[in-house]
This record gives C-alpha cells, structure tokens and sequence, in this order.
C-alpha cells in the first residue's frame, strides 16, 4: 500500500543574470598623457529580495597606472565605486512563504575595464561586469511512500551451500 509524504526543503525558486556595463569618469588635478594600465580589485556585494527583484549593493576599487609630464613620471590613482544594480526575478516554483527566501548572488564575470578614454584631467572608463542571482526558499514536495515495502533479503543458512574447497587448489594453479 502507498501513501503520498509532504516534506518542507529548501529549493532553488528561480535564477536570472544580468551584463552590466557601467561609465565611469574619474578626474585627475594634473593633466595625463598616457594610460599604462587599470585593474579592478576588492569587488564585494550584498543582496535581497524586494518584491520579486533582487537588489544588489556592491563596491569595487579602480585602480589606474598613469604616466604625466611628457611620459616623464608614472603613479597610480585608486579610487573606490560604489554601485547599487537590480535584477528581476521569475519564480518558477511558489515558494511557501515569500517572506524568507534567500538570494545568492555569484559574480559571474568580474568587473574590468573594457575601454579607457583621456580628456585633459578626466579619465573615461568603460567598465564591464556580470552578476547572478539565486533565489532560494521553502517548499513543499510530495513523495510517494510504499509503507509494506521490504528490501531485506532472507538469512542464507550457510548448510544450505553448496561449496566444495579443493585443499590443493593452490598447487594446481602453480604447475
């Protein structure tokens, strides 16, 4: 006989992701020549759900290797960005309540610079990222349960065995 089970779990209600593409403008109190390079690091991010959007609060440190007087000197600037993203998502499974659910957000592709553009003292950044969200909550599933059901196997008494040992197996096998 058979009867149907509910069991509460957790359960992936639904995933988006979204491409992020930002401009930045950074501006500078001496007049650059050359950009020699720009990295981005220490990108952190925290989120939550609000009405079936994800919102997202994240930073990120730009850092930007110039050279100035006529190719003469180099530094580096740093300069942290603060950003705030949102992304829908769709519930493909109803949750048991909505109050609960967690988002985990996972970045997909790290932020960094695809373009950079000089004027006088401002350094245009063209900055790419992207993020992914999980929303994750309870939910009830229905199993089916076979009550009378047994998977143990019967004792085999081993008088019952049929198994003859040949004593001199060993020095057959060695000839």
């Amino acid at each position: 006989m058979a009867s149907l089970k509910e069991i509460v779990t957790k359960a992936v209600l639904g995933k988006a992701k979204k491409k992020i593409t930002e401009e930045l403008i950074v501006e500078t109190d001496i007049k650059i020549d050359t950009v020699l390079g720009c990295w981005v690091i220490n990108h952190s991010f925290t989120g939550e759900e609000v009405d079936s959007k994800v919102i997202i609060d994240g930073s990120y440190d730009v850092n930007i290797w110039y050279a100035y007087e006529n190719n003469t000197k180099t530094s580096v600037f740093v300069q942290t960005f603060i950003y705030r993203e949102s992304i829908n998502v769709k519930k493909k499974i109803k949750p048991l309540t909505s109050d609960n659910n967690e988002a985990i957000i996972r970045c997909l592709k790290v932020p960094s610079v695809a373009n950079v553009e000089l004027a006088e003292k401002k350094i245009k950044l063209k900055l790419e990222k992207e993020l992914g969200v999980e929303l994750v909550g309870d939910m009830k599933v229905r199993i089916n349960v076979e009550e009378d059901y047994d998977d143990y196997e019967e004792e085999i008494d081993e008088k019952e065995l049929d198994i003859k040992i040949k004593e001199d197996y060993i020095d057959d096998v060695n000839q």
